[in-house]
């Protein structure tokens, strides 16, 4: 149910909180432009009860919420919600750009790297220190000494950082070295993971199961939602289908969708989509088009020796080119720069 306020009072407002959570039920408020929401959540068998809050002082009405999405859908947040990554936005009207590389090979390479996007324009370090990889034979990542390279890197440029985190075990240390954590495509319906990311503060990057449909992605990031973290940004990376022509199939009527939906950020994750470095700035070209609020890279000053999906990452001239051929595009779209 969502409890509507009209003209309420912050003393209003928390009296309609302490009735819902008597009631037995979770309360989110959301203040939005127009009005302030409080979405109640819990179980759905006794939700008849929240109706008679309609008899309290201010509320002016109250109102099931029939999709599955409680609080990622746009019944309880009309207006797109803006993500703060630091110095970075994503949402509304910016248009975040997040790029590195795929994994941390070495302190030198992630210091290159990060001079070579920040010069270019873009506003977040990507860069994995602990890697999920299909055969166990493969590079895992350099995990804790990855991890202080990734933010010597953020702090010497100026760019917040993102990693993806494997585990909830992990998460005391990614909240010390990242400002935002993925989820990767693997981790999507790992539910504990979930529940765990959305009880910390930082800014959660959650990408799309490569076999799950959007209203699974939604109810994915419902979790960190519910567990109290309002920060979610969306990811579509492609889906497998039958062709063989690329890694994945960029969905990208995903953005479109989403935003029919959700009040959510999504950005294109353009590098995993194409798994081909040449397919990458159509891919992107495509993604300011369809409306996302972003992409995420990938990036390496010398992906012919990379350790991981060198095939699919820019060098640091072809990533400035591509920030260049974006640049009139978002201003026809009406984006600033995230």
């Amino acid at each position: 149910m969502i409890i509507i306020m009209a003209s309420a009072k912050q003393k209003d407002v928390d009296h309609v909180v302490e009735r819902i959570e008597e009631l037995g039920y979770k309360a989110h408020v959301i203040v939005g432009v127009e009005r302030t929401v409080i979405a109640a959540i819990g179980d759905e068998r006794g939700k008849h009860r929240l109706t008679a809050l309609e008899s309290l002082p201010h509320v002016e009405r109250v109102v099931p919420i029939l999709k599955p999405y409680k609080l990622a859908g746009r019944e309880v947040k009309s207006e797109s919600s803006v993500i703060e990554c630091k110095s970075a936005r994503i949402g509304g009207k910016h248009f975040c750009v997040m790029a590195g590389p795929c994994a941390v090979e070495s302190r030198e390479q992630i210091m290159e790297s990060a001079a070579a996007v920040k010069e270019a324009g873009a506003n977040i370090l990507r860069g994995g220190a602990f890697k999920p990889r299909t055969s166990p034979y493969s590079f895992q990542g350099l995990e804790a000494e990855g991890l202080k390279y990734l933010r010597e890197a953020g702090d010497a440029y100026d760019l917040p950082v993102v990693t993806e985190i494997m585990s909830e075990h992990q998460l005391p240390l990614l909240e010390e070295y990242s400002d935002m954590l993925q989820v990767g495509a693997r981790n999507m319906q790992n539910f504990s993971l979930l529940r765990a990311v959305g009880k910390s503060t930082k800014p959660v990057l959650l990408k799309r199961g490569m076999m799950s449909t959007i209203s699974e992605f939604l109810m994915s990031a419902e979790y960190v939602l519910s567990e109290g973290n309002p920060n979610v940004i969306l990811c579509e990376r492609g889906i497998r289908t039958f062709e063989t022509e690329t890694r994945n199939t960029l969905d990208i009527q995903a953005v479109p969708v989403v935003k029919r939906h959700s009040h959510l950020p999504i950005v294109i994750d353009p590098s995993h989509a194409a798994g081909q470095w040449d397919l990458v700035i159509p891919m992107a070209r495509a993604a300011v088009a369809a409306g996302a609020d972003g992409v995420i890279v990938e990036v390496h000053p010398n992906p012919e020796v990379a350790v991981s999906d060198g095939q699919q990452s820019l060098k640091p001239e072809v990533f400035k080119q591509m920030m260049n051929e974006l640049k009139p595009l978002l201003a026809v779209m009406n984006r600033v720069a995230g």
